[in-house]
């Protein structure tokens, strides 16, 4: 290509042949069904072809130029028009006689009837790239037209397509039914027919959800294999459950190695590790679920012995938990916390806010009083002196579990004995900042907790290198939150409510989605909404603004104040998403609900309904276009937080689901997160190839291995 197609081609990160072959169209467009001229249908994009008898090119009354041929074949003839293109009066004019094929629409106008072009390609002067196939259409940039793209796409898969080596072993590729690379490379271009292109995505498909698969597989090697072994927990269930089954007893020994059982491990003999005299003069002797104002669910009991297993392990512990609103994961992660305890061991729990940070420091704080175990927050928002006292308590090893937010991860924070560390609501930090908790420890057990429930495909690709936990039943006697999807106009209906609720002594919250008003947005600015609500609407009420711009202090104090029911209404914008617990508030009032997803929707909704009283959610929404429509029935309808992610991974993709930047994943070109069954093949695959060759050292793995490295080089952190 010369210097300026050259340009444009850079302009799309195209450099080299390479790029282009990878350049893969963003669709296809069926013109490859030819009919007969007598079988063409009107007002439908079809393709057909015909003898060239004549052409003219003339300028209509609006001036532009309108050049007909008539076409011809068996059945009958076509006047075949074109607008404002008249070279093609020479062009056609020399081709009389020979076969044209077109792709276009049929109408009719008065007595008229005409084929309208919308692409054509003469057989006689080579291969059809524009017509009469599936033809390919590409992302393109300014000055670059789909014909050149065509013509150079069709150019480099001809010549190179063929000399692209394939990193696949031949095994993976019969196991899983593959193409070889470079047919599929050149079906996906220009495929045969539906068959071949299919065949042709399913391939390129699964060598990127492999190649993810590999790349968590050696996330989890380093982390638990290549490193020394952590420690193994002794695990007593007689101290945790009322009442362990024997089943329990089975599924966490059976979890432990010969290693950990070699420690004691087996018979779950309750004597502390050596040095650790915690185990036996604990203030309260009792299980510790015999301290809870509640018993643990089916789910939770289940899930406790998955997690309890693996800190039975010197095996480093690698699990993400997954639970909805309300299931009881903060239990949980307590109970991992006290057996790290019991065995001389600190704890630490990373939350992404103060206001959860605190919020955890206060309910664990409350289940680990009753055993002497001491707890300590830890967040940028304390004072210097109660910060001091903080680092001191956990350097000296007095704090057992240390919950707070950043700042765990700062220099100055030394941790004497870091043997379990949990980071809820871990989409929200980066893979640095886990590490960065992690490195404060000596190979800890790892937890990783979300109330944003993930599709089981979802995380089988985003968290590949853990394993997967899910409380998936909620405590008993929680009441579903009665959800009502409202256009703008009906806003009074929620303020009637609102208001009925405030007067039975009730709280409420409003969210709006940005903190202040903007001239492109017409979203309800929460600083504006604040003060109309607060003079026109409640103005007999205590309400409180709450949002990302305030000081970690301001916005602690107002959800105090909020917690502590000195204010009635809290109007606030989606720092509320998470880990807000009032169980006194009912109502919760989602302004401009169509500018969130289904996901973030629900956590909201999780705010109400945690008390003894029933709950309500309305979702406001004036402008909803027709997905935001579909999205907020879906709500209106669905109260389970899994189905609901499935619906939001369906309607909005994972990027806007998850951040998958954040995630340390490579964004996928041609993979769908939607293809479970391809998933879980490219994850079994990957995994019994991975534990057959780790680090794929053997001699016919090395291009595999090549592959693998550049495929990830700039998302693994070092």
């Amino acid at each position: 290509v010369g210097p300026t197609v050259a340009a444009r081609l850079r302009s799309l990160g195209i450099h080299t042949v390479g790029d282009l072959l990878f350049y893969f169209p963003r669709e296809h467009r069926d013109y490859s069904k030819l009919l007969t001229i007598a079988e063409l249908p009107f007002d439908e994009v079809v393709t057909t072809r015909g003898l060239i008898w004549e052409v003219k090119t003339s300028r209509t009354s609006s001036g532009r130029t309108r050049t007909v041929a008539t076409l011809s074949d068996s059945t009958g003839r076509l006047s075949a028009v074109w607008f404002n293109q008249p070279y093609l009066q020479k062009q056609l004019s020399e081709a009389r006689g020979e076969w044209l094929v077109v792709t276009g629409v049929k109408q009719r106008f008065g007595n008229k009837v005409t084929f309208t072009v919308r692409s054509h390609e003469l057989p006689e002067k080579g291969e059809l790239l524009n017509t009469g196939i599936l033809v390919p259409v590409y992302s393109l940039t300014e000055g670059l037209p789909a014909r050149t793209m065509r013509r150079l796409t069709r150019w480099v898969v001809d010549r190179y397509a063929a000399l692209v080596p394939d990193h696949l072993p031949p095994t993976i590729r019969q196991a899983a039914g593959l193409l070889p690379l470079p047919e599929a490379i050149a079906q996906m271009h220009y495929p045969a027919n539906e068959e071949m292109l299919a065949a042709a995505r399913r391939r390129l498909a699964f060598d990127e959800l492999f190649l993810i698969q590999l790349g968590m597989q050696e996330r989890r090697t380093r982390w638990q294999r290549e490193l020394p072994s952590g420690q193994a927990f002794k695990v007593d269930l007689a101290r945790i459950f009322i009442e362990p089954t024997p089943a329990e007893r089975e599924a966490v020994q059976a979890a432990a190695t010969p290693e950990a059982e070699a420690q004691g491990v087996q018979g779950f003999r309750s004597q502390a590790a050596a040095g650790t005299t915690l185990w036996t003069s604990l203030a309260d002797q009792r299980p510790f679920e015999a301290t809870l104002p509640f018993r643990f669910t089916a789910a939770q009991r289940r899930v406790l012995c998955e997690i309890l297993g693996d800190l039975s392990r010197s095996r480093p512990m690698c699990r993400l938990l997954q639970g909805d609103v309300g299931s009881g994961k903060t239990a949980v992660a307590a109970a991992a916390l006290f057996v790290a305890a019991l065995n001389g061991y600190q704890g630490a729990i990373m939350a992404p806010t103060e206001i959860l940070a605190e919020q955890h420091a206060r309910s664990i704080g409350t289940m680990l009083a009753p055993f002497g175990i001491r707890t300590v927050l830890l967040t940028g928002g304390l004072r210097p002196k109660e910060r001091a006292l903080g680092r001191a308590a956990i350097e000296s090893g007095e704090a057992a579990v240390v919950i707070g937010t950043h700042a765990l991860i700062q220099e100055d924070v030394t941790f004497q004995r870091l043997g379990l560390v949990i980071i809820d609501e871990q989409h929200r930090f980066g893979v640095e900042q886990r590490e960065a908790l992690r490195q404060k420890g000596y190979h800890p057990h790892m937890l990783v907790m979300t109330a944003t429930p993930i599709p089981r495909t979802l995380a089988l690709t985003l968290y590949g290198d853990l394993d997967l936990s899910v409380i998936d039943q909620l405590p008993p006697g929680r009441q579903k939150v009665i959800t009502r999807w409202r256009t703008g106009a009906r806003r009074e209906e929620a303020y009637r409510l609102v208001e009925q609720q405030l007067a039975e002594g009730r709280q409420a919250f409003i969210i709006c989605p940005l903190v202040d008003e903007s001239e492109s947005l017409s979203a309800r600015a929460v600083t504006a909404e604040y003060e109309r609500l607060s003079r026109e609407v409640f103005p007999h009420r205590r309400l409180g603004l709450l949002h990302g711009g305030m000081k970690p202090a301001e916005k602690d104090a107002v959800m105090r104040r909020f917690r502590d029911h000195e204010l009635d209404i809290l109007v606030a914008t989606s720092v509320v998403e998470v880990g807000i617990d009032v169980p006194n508030a009912t109502v919760m009032v989602i302004e401009d609900a169509d500018r969130f997803g289904l996901s973030q929707l629900h956590q909201f909704r999780g705010r109400v309904g945690r008390g003894a009283h029933q709950s309500y959610c309305y979702v406001l929404s004036a402008d909803a276009g027709p997905q935001a429509r579909e999205r907020l029935a879906i709500f209106q309808e669905i109260d389970d937080g899994f189905k609901l992610a499935e619906h939001d991974l369906r309607l909005r993709g994972p990027g806007d689901f998850i951040g998958v930047r954040q995630s340390g994943m490579p964004e996928l070109r041609i993979a769908d997160f939607n293809d479970t069954r391809l998933i879980e093949e490219a994850r079994t695959l990957a995994i019994r190839l991975w534990e057959s060759d780790p680090y794929l050292q053997r001699p016919e793995h090395a291009p595999l291995r090549e592959h693998l490295s550049r495929f990830w080089q700039a998302f693994i952190p070092h």
